[in-house]
């Protein structure tokens, strides 16, 4: 039986370098996949009216409810009134319920990093909407580079070209061998 060898600095770093790599991706896919199987919406932090609670990059997952369970301290991700002059959804906390002229409720918010409430009101006029249930600080910055393709090529393609790479070193360290054989039995 051979005398069993030592692994190279090199090639230990190597598969130190994978297994890093193989569980960042199992983490991240977990992060993306799993709220989504148990029903939880994602979206990421883009500025910074919510630091302190939810800093940007910060990927919030919110739950769907019903909307006459929501109260004053909720944080909500909505799509706010085309009259604010904002585009793009927004994740405020719930600042004040009040009642509008027809009896509907109408909302206010706010970021916790702003020093006044939003300057519009407005009312859910769906039954259910989405509040934030929990959050994982900074992943959003990887889910967003991965929105970039030029980043997703990289991504993908780097441990791709390291795969192959590994492959064909394979092969020809088998055909280095197999030649060798060869040569012993001749």
């Amino acid at each position: 039986m051979p005398a069993a060898t030592t692994p190279s600095p090199a090639r230990r770093l190597r598969g130190l370098a994978g297994g890093l790599l193989t569980v960042a991706a199992v983490l991240l896919a977990a992060a993306v996949l799993l709220p989504a199987l148990l029903g939880l919406q994602r979206y990421v932090i883009t500025s910074g009216s919510m630091t302190g609670t939810y800093d940007r990059g910060s990927l919030v997952y919110d739950r769907v409810v019903p909307t006459a369970s929501l109260k004053v301290g909720d944080v909500i991700t909505y799509d706010p009134p085309a009259s604010s002059g904002h585009t793009g959804l927004v994740t405020h906390r719930i600042h004040a319920i009040t009642r509008g002229p027809n009896g509907e409720r109408l909302f206010r918010t706010k970021g916790d990093f702003n020093a006044a409430p939003d300057s519009w009101t407005f009312t859910l006029r769906r039954p259910t909407q989405a509040r934030v249930a929990f959050h994982l600080p900074y992943v959003g910055f990887l889910l967003a580079a991965l929105a970039d393709r030029s980043i997703r090529m990289v991504i993908i393609g780097i441990p791709a070209l390291l795969v192959a790479l590994s492959v064909l070193a394979g092969l020809w360290r088998e055909a280095g061998e197999t030649a060798a054989a060869e040569r012993r039995r001749a």
